[in-house]
């Protein structure tokens, strides 16, 4: 056992099915990634630079959790997949990031 694993086991917790869709209803426009543990939200927004703008925002926390979204941009589209790979599916890491970017995106998404 590694020292620094057990002091973040509780985040590294992979979510039941169950869990996973109550997290999930409870946030915005994210689905259920097919065929992995995934959970995935296509965003579009009214430019390239609202799009970067956005991303930078969604980086600089994802920098901070140490936890980094998987994201394919094109011009003012921006998806975004989000899962643990050391926990084989999605944790409470995965919901943490994806709120925070629900609420980066409010405001600035083109509906």
């Amino acid at each position: 056992m590694h020292a620094h694993h057990s002091a973040r086991n509780s985040m590294i917790h992979k979510l039941t099915s169950e869990e996973r869709a109550t997290q999930l209803a409870q946030l915005d426009g994210w689905v259920a990634a097919s065929g992995r543990d995934a959970i995935q939200r296509h965003l579009k927004f009214a430019d390239f630079n609202e799009a970067f703008g956005f991303m930078t925002r969604v980086a600089i926390k994802a920098q901070e959790m140490d936890h980094h979204p998987e994201w394919f941009n094109v011009y003012s589209k921006v998806e975004i997949t989000l899962s643990t790979h050391e926990a084989g599916g999605i944790t409470e890491r995965d919901i943490a990031l994806a709120r925070f970017i629900d609420e980066a995106a409010k405001g600035a998404e083109q509906g």
